[in-house]
Parts: structure tokens; C-alpha cells; sequence
């Protein structure tokens, strides 16, 4: 198998995550001034780029899985901390957005 490039592969991951991030929260914020159909395009676009980093984390993941002894950066676990809190942002604006959505009927 080739070298891992963890430095590369663990900022296209950071990129796509905060891009996700941030498009979360665009999306909460127009729920609250009931721009729904803007909100649920945010939202998404954030899930397309967490499917982006989801899979970048997966081709690592999936190598290891097959037996190859990996030497993990900090930067990449600090990218796993970055999607795992995005994901979480992501699950609760869903739930969020349909509250707002519930309270202005």
C-alpha cells in the first residue's frame, strides 16, 4: 500500500468538515428568521461535505482494518475531533430546524 499523506489528507478533511460546520449553523440561523427552504439547503450542503470527510476518514480507517499498521498524526485525530463535533451540530440543527419550523406554525 502507498504512504499515507497525513498532513494533505487530514486538511481536505478540516476543510470539508468546516465548510460543514459553518453551513450548520447558516442553516439553524435561517430556521430561526423562518427561512426554511434556505436552511434546508444548508443543511444539505453541510451533509454533502461531511460525506466528503466521512469518506477520506473511512479509506484510513478501512486500511487499518485490513491489517496495515498506521502512525496516526495529531492533526488527523484532531480532524476526527472537528467531524465528530460537526456531526453532532448537524444531528441537533436538523432537530432544531424542525422545532423552529413546529413553533412558527
Amino acid at each position: 500500500m502507498s504512504k499515507i499523506d497525513w498532513e494533505n489528507i487530514s486538511m481536505e478533511m478540516i476543510s470539508c468538515i468546516g465548510t460543514s460546520k459553518s453551513n450548520a449553523i447558516m442553516a439553524i440561523r435561517s430556521a430561526k428568521i423562518k427561512e426554511f427552504e434556505k436552511a434546508n439547503k444548508l443543511m444539505q450542503e453541510a451533509e454533502i461535505e461531511m460525506t466528503k470527510a466521512h469518506s477520506l476518514h473511512f479509506d484510513i480507517v478501512s486500511r487499518e482494518a485490513n491489517g496495515e499498521k498506521l502512525d496516526l498524526k495529531l492533526i488527523f485525530i484532531h480532524a476526527e475531533d472537528q467531524m465528530l463535533t460537526t456531526q453532532a451540530i448537524i444531528d441537533l440543527g436538523k432537530e432544531m430546524i424542525e422545532m423552529y419550523k413546529i413553533i412558527n406554525k
